[in-house]
């Protein structure tokens, strides 16, 4: 794998900051050039400043790193990495460019820009650094026709999706001299180290991601203006019901912005010489009359939705064709649509949408068989598998599912029979493999998968970095399992604990089986790890649950679940087998507490992690409390030293409720270990954490030793509770914060016992299950249950 240490990008705009940002997130420190200003700002005029002075110099650069801090969604795991950016520009720095490992050039999208700066950079150019232009679709070749040989084998193509951080697709573009070897450490370099899903383009107009889904969109913009559709219509069909974002088109024009789409569609009719497609790629009339009015999306706050201003609040308007007025859009209901709503799976979803031939469902086909067969007649012009194909679709546009995997789940020879039937033209290689005996371009046998290549089966690469569970279940790798959760062997002796309830909510099923997974891993196996591949790890306990038996006032009942919870976390942490935990997205609540038992924590890069019960009335009770209260003593060992600002510090991030922004930031919240880390690439998550199993096993693993808790007491109870007052006093709680506050500092602080007393465990926990019960019994509380249930977001009552 390519090393490297070090990096310089140029061009600090939103992409080319965005990509500094990103690699100073991995802890690669970054160069960040940009030009030098051509005239003073007020501001700098008003210090005295000349062009000359390196503040001036370095404006933009400077600038752009200013704004990082202030962009949303955050482009920085934590802000403290900022500091691995060092501003600059292109005439005062350009030698320094002979100092690093890495360039990649961001600046505007012109070819004999990038040609000249090209040209520049090469003259500094350590030989064996990598050069690499950041293009959404200018020719790789193109850039470097002047340069010399040994530039060239060095030079690619890393186009990057905006935003860096988040988006999970880079396409690796080589020239016609780029060293194998390079095109190879480099894709290796960029799954590992920044967590990206690579695909290999060819040198293309557009490249694979941008040459599909941008047709993808011209064409649904085409069928719709020649059907009458309207933008909700479309976006209600080109969502979730055809296994695409939520933003579905238009929305994501809108984020995208209509007038960076002109540009990426214009630079396809520039350049393909077939006069069918080219019509395809001219841009209709609707959206160039947009982009003149500046009606360009969310930057400039409309496109072809508007946010309004109401008395009741924000109002989101849908654009009228007709009249090109904003109205609030109607709900879009059909047969078609709500098939594809109740059917499972996006499989399920498309047959369900495609088979019910109404208006609705005449428009998912007429938008999709057209990509689809532009799919297949541009495979061996774009890339160099139908893989990548899949995986660029999926991983720049946020498909559930790439062309070749579409066609195979609506049935290839039904669909193909149907083009032929209206009068398509399918590619002649897709009617050859039919005529071969085959009914899918992928297909699975024992967990591997193949899919076609150079027209023949060919088993498509896995990776040993990539644990499936998914497969292994069809591998029937299954230890046990019940209707929540499952236990599944993932290979030398490590088993995997993978909760699969509705949102991974966790209820009895996973609490029983956690407690069955226990005792079979400490029969029969090395470890455990805790990891699933749902759309979050965890949103945390079955709140539904718990307000139906609180409001038929079944304390019991409450009190019975909340010690199975506690008892299930306190049997994981006891295993006397190695225990790794690693949540990814949304892990919150009980999601935290199933992890807190873990022996290390393996944190994906974007993990949103926090106790957040007290946003329902309720205080953390499987043991959450418990454990901050230990991690607290444990970091505090000399008696004489005051524990409070430790407490103080849990008190404040669980009453208020706080998510961690990466799996980094779970450091500043506290809830971060010395020995637990982070992955950047989630498909890794899981083998890195098998990996600290083996490690801790073959290390002749102990299970830490049961200790108590040394804990703040009554006193440290009154600071937190006078903290509490002192919000509810200058309004910014209300009186039932309050009392959940109260509740939380009691648990937190071990009760009503003298500052520096040792507790138990089992202590902590009972007050834990007190309090909890005590705050279900209030009206309050059940009203903000009943509020986060149907509305998705916290009541403050």
């Amino acid at each position: 794998m390519t090393t490297i240490r070090t990096a310089a990008v140029i061009g600090s705009g939103v992409m080319g900051s965005g990509i500094a940002a990103h690699l100073a997130n991995v802890g690669i420190p970054v160069l960040l050039l940009d030009r030098v200003p051509e005239q003073l700002t007020s501001q700098e005029e008003a210090a005295g400043l000349t062009l000359d002075h390196p503040k001036v110099r370095n404006r933009f650069a400077v600038t752009a790193l200013e704004k990082l801090g202030k962009t949303n969604p955050a482009p920085l795991y934590s802000e403290t990495f900022a500091s691995r950016i060092t501003p600059g520009n292109i005439e005062d720095d350009l030698a320094k460019l002979s100092h690093v490992d890495w360039i990649v050039e961001v600046i505007i999208e012109n070819l004999q820009a990038k040609q000249e700066l090209i040209a520049r950079i090469e003259k500094v150019w350590k030989p064996g650094t990598i050069v690499s232009s950041n293009t959404s679709g200018i020719s790789i070749n193109a850039m470097v026709e002047n340069a010399g040989e040994a530039f060239k084998k060095h030079f690619l193509g890393t186009h990057f999706f905006n935003p860096p951080r988040y988006m999970k697709l880079l396409e690796i573009i080589p020239n016609e001299q780029t060293d194998p070897a390079i095109i190879t450490s480099m894709s290796d370099f960029c799954e590992k180290k920044l967590g990206k899903g690579v695909v290999q383009a060819k040198d293309t107009p557009n490249f694979i991601s941008n040459r599909i889904g941008t047709y993808g969109l011209l064409i649904t913009l085409r069928e719709m203006l020649a059907k009458g559709y309207t933008v909700e219509e479309v976006d209600a069909v080109t969502g979730p019901a055809m296994g695409r974002p939520k933003s579905a088109t238009f929305r994501t024009l809108d984020l995208v912005g209509l007038d960076t789409f002109v540009h990426v569609a214009n630079n396809v009719f520039d350049l393909v010489t077939d006069p069918v497609e080219k019509d395809v790629f001219d841009t209709p009339a609707l959206l160039k009359e947009m982009v003149a009015k500046g009606w360009i999306g969310e930057k400039q706050g409309q496109g072809f939705y508007k946010k309004v201003k109401t008395a009741e609040g924000k109002e989101i308007q849908a654009l009228n064709l007709e009249t090109m007025e904003y109205a609030v859009g109607r709900k879009i209901s059909s047969a078609s649509l709500e098939a594809a709503k109740q059917a499972k799976g996006t499989v399920g979803k498309l047959k369900a949408l495609l088979g019910a031939k109404d208006r609705y469902s005449e428009l998912a086909w007429n938008i999709l068989k057209p990509v689809l067969l532009y799919a297949a007649e541009k495979r061996d012009e774009i890339a160099e598998t139908i893989v990548d194909i899949d995986n660029a679709l999926k991983w720049g546009f946020n498909w559930e599912l790439g062309p070749f995997e579409t066609w195979d789940a609506i049935g290839l020879k039904r669909s193909v029979e149907r083009m032929e039937a209206e009068g398509s033209t399918v590619p002649e290689w897709v009617k050859a493999w039919i005529d071969a005996g085959h009914d899918s371009f992928y297909e699975r046998k024992e967990g591997r998968i193949f899919a076609i290549l150079n027209e023949e089966l060919r088993e498509v690469e896995s990776r040993p970095e990539i644990i499936s569970l998914a497969s292994l279940k069809q591998q029937n790798k299954v230890i046990r399992s019940n209707s929540g959760a499952s236990l599944i062997d993932i290979g030398d002796d490590v088993a995997c604990l993978e909760f699969n309830s509705p949102n991974n909510a966790i209820g009895a099923d996973i609490l029983t089986m956690i407690q069955q997974s226990v005792d079979e891993v400490r029969s029969n196996y090395r470890g455990l790890v805790v990891a699933n591949e749902g759309k979050n790890f965890c949103v945390g306990a079955n709140l539904m649950l718990l307000l139906m038996e609180a409001q038929d006032g079944e304390w019991d009942e409450v009190d019975g679940i909340i010690r199975l919870f506690q008892n299930a976390m306190l049997k994981l942490k006891r295993l006397d087998k190695p225990v790794v935990a690693a949540p990814h997205k949304m892990t919150l609540g009980g999601g935290v507490e199933a992890c807190m038992p873990a022996d290390q924590t393996i944190f994906s890069a974007e993990t949103y992690y926090g106790l957040v019960e007290t946003g329902v009335g309720l205080i953390p009770a499987g043991g959450g409390c418990k454990e901050l209260a230990l991690l607290a003593s444990q970091q505090v060992r000399d008696p004489e030293v005051d524990l409070q600002p430790w407490i103080n510090a849990a008190f404040e991030t669980v009453a208020m409720a706080k998510v961690s922004t990466s799996g980094h930031d779970t450091k500043r919240l506290g809830y971060m270990r010395a020995q637990d880390s982070v992955v950047v690439n989630p498909d890794h998550r899981i083998y890195e954490a098998k990996q600290a199993v083996l490690r801790m096993d073959a290390a002749g693993y102990t299970p830490p030793a049961i200790e108590k808790i040394r804990v703040v007491g009554e006193n440290g109870k009154a600071v937190m509770q006078v903290g509490a007052y002192s919000m509810l006093k200058g309004g910014y709680i209300s009186a039932h914060d309050q009392l959940i506050a109260n509740k939380l500092a009691h648990v937190l602080a071990g009760g009503n016992v003298p500052a520096g007393t040792l507790v138990t465990e089992q202590y902590m926990l009972d007050l834990e299950r007190e309090a909890f019960l005590s705050l279900c019994g209030e009206i309050k509380t059940q009203q903000r249950m009943q509020y986060m249930l149907s509305k998705g977001k916290a009541l403050r009552n």
